[in-house]
C-alpha cells in the first residue's frame, strides 16, 4: 500500500469526526446547555446547530414542555390536631433552561419539599372541616408560594391540585356517622314537609267541598222556597179566583187536622185553637143549608091523618121545624164525629210517643206479666 495514502485516509477520518462533532441537531421542545471548557456558553435551540468540537460539550438536555409531577402522600397536622395524609399534583414548565440547570441542583426535589412545607403551613391554620371544603383556597395559596419561589429557578408553576385528603380511620367513621345523621335529618324534614303539604291540601279540599255543599244546599233551599212560594201563590190565586166559601175552608181544615199526627217522628202535638171555630163554622154551614133548602115532609100514615082530622090526636110540630131540627142534628153529629176523630188521632200520637220513650213498660190492655 502506498505510504502517501495512509496519511490521507487518517486526515479524512479526522475531518469527518470533527465535522460530525461540530453538528448538533436539537429536537422540538428541547433545549441543550452548551459548556465551553466547563463554562456555560449558550443554549441550543431546536434545529441544526454548530459547536466547536472538543471545546464545546452538552451539559444538560431539558424538556420545556409542561410537566406533571405527583408527590407521595405526606402527613399534615390540622389546626384541631388531626393528622391527615395529603398528596398533590404539580403542573410546571421550564422557562429558563440555564437557570433550571445552574440555579438549583435538583428542581424536582426542591419543588417537592417546597410544596410539603407550604402545604403544612396552609393546612396548619385550618381545621379538618375547613380543609376538606377549602381545596380551591389551598390550591391558590400553594400556587402563589411556589410560583414566587421557583421563578428564579427558571420554572413556572402553572397549577397545583390536591389529589386526595385522607383523614384517620376513626375520623372517617365519625364523618360517616355524621353524614348518615344529616341524611336521616333531611329525610325526616322532607317527610314532615310532605305530610304537612298533604294535610294542607286535604284541608283545603275539605274546605272547598264544604263550601260547595253549603252553596248547593243554599241554592236548593232557595229553589225549594221559590217553588213553595209559587205553589202557595197559585193556590191563593185559585182560591180568590174561585171565591171559595169559608165553609169549604173550614171543612178542609177539619179534614186535614188528623194528618198532623200521622208522622212516626212526632213526639209533641199541639191542638190548634181554631178547632172549635172550625167545628162551629161547619155546624153553621149545615144549618144554613137547612134554612135555605127544606125537603118535603114525609108521608103520614092514614090512622094518624084520620086522628088529626078528627082532632083526637095531640098537636104535632110543623114539618119545616122537624126537617130543620133533623139537619141541625146531622151537622152537630158530623162536627162531633170530626172532633172525636181529631182527639183520637191526638191520643194515638201521644201513645206512640210514650211507647217510643219507654218501650219496657207494658201497653194498655196487656197483662203486666207479659
Amino acid at each position: 500500500m502506498d505510504p502517501v495514502v495512509i496519511p490521507i485516509l487518517v486526515a479524512a477520518i479526522v475531518v469527518i469526526f470533527l465535522v460530525a462533532s461540530s453538528v448538533r441537531i436539537v429536537p422540538q421542545a428541547r433545549r441543550y446547555n452548551i459548556e465551553r471548557f466547563g463554562r456555560y456558553r449558550r443554549t441550543l435551540q431546536p434545529g441544526l446547530n454548530l459547536v466547536i468540537p472538543v471545546a464545546d460539550r452538552i451539559n444538560t438536555k431539558l424538556d420545556v414542555r409542561e410537566q406533571v409531577y405527583s408527590s407521595d402522600p405526606r402527613p399534615v397536622i390540622t389546626e384541631d390536631n388531626l393528622v391527615v395524609n395529603i398528596d398533590t399534583v404539580l403542573y410546571y414548565q421550564i422557562t429558563d433552561p440555564r437557570a433550571a440547570a445552574y440555579e438549583v441542583a435538583d428542581y424536582l426535589q426542591a419543588i417537592d419539599q417546597l410544596t410539603v412545607t407550604t402545604l403544612r403551613n396552609v393546612i396548619g391554620s385550618m381545621d379538618l372541616e375547613e380543609t376538606l371544603t377549602s381545596r380551591e383556597e389551598i390550591n391558590s395559596r400553594l400556587r402563589a408560594v411556589l410560583d414566587d419561589a421557583t421563578g428564579k429557578w427558571g420554572i413556572r408553576v402553572n397549577r397545583v391540585e390536591i389529589k386526595a385528603i385522607d383523614p384517620p380511620h376513626t375520623i372517617k367513621e365519625a364523618m360517616e356517622k355524621q353524614m348518615r345523621a344529616e341524611r336521616d335529618k333531611r329525610a325526616a324534614i322532607l317527610h314532615a314537609e310532605g305530610e304537612r303539604q298533604a294535610k294542607i291540601l286535604t284541608a283545603e279540599g275539605t274546605r272547598q267541598k264544604d263550601i260547595l255543599e253549603a252553596q248547593g244546599a243554599q241554592q236548593a233551599m232557595i229553589l225549594r222556597a221559590d217553588g213553595e212560594a209559587k205553589a202557595v201563590e197559585l193556590v191563593f190565586q185559585a182560591v180568590h179566583r174561585n171565591n171559595a166559601d169559608p165553609k169549604i175552608l173550614a171543612y178542609k181544615y177539619l179534614e186535614t187536622l188528623p194528618h198532623l199526627a200521622s208522622s212516626d217522628n212526632n213526639t209533641f202535638w199541639v191542638i190548634p185553637g181554631e178547632l172549635t171555630e172550625a167545628v162551629r163554622t161547619v155546624t153553621s154551614a149545615f144549618g144554613n143549608q137547612a134554612a135555605t133548602g127544606t125537603p118535603p115532609p114525609p108521608a103520614q100514615p092514614e090512622g094518624q091523618a084520620a086522628a088529626d082530622t078528627d082532632g083526637t090526636s095531640q098537636p104535632t110540630r110543623s114539618p119545616e121545624l122537624e126537617a130543620s131540627s133533623t139537619i141541625l142534628l146531622d151537622a152537630a153529629a158530623a162536627a162531633d164525629e170530626a172532633g172525636k176523630q181529631a182527639v183520637a188521632a191526638v191520643n194515638d200520637a201521644k201513645a206512640e210517643a210514650e211507647a217510643a220513650k219507654s218501650p219496657q213498660m207494658p201497653h194498655r190492655g196487656e197483662p203486666s206479666g207479659s
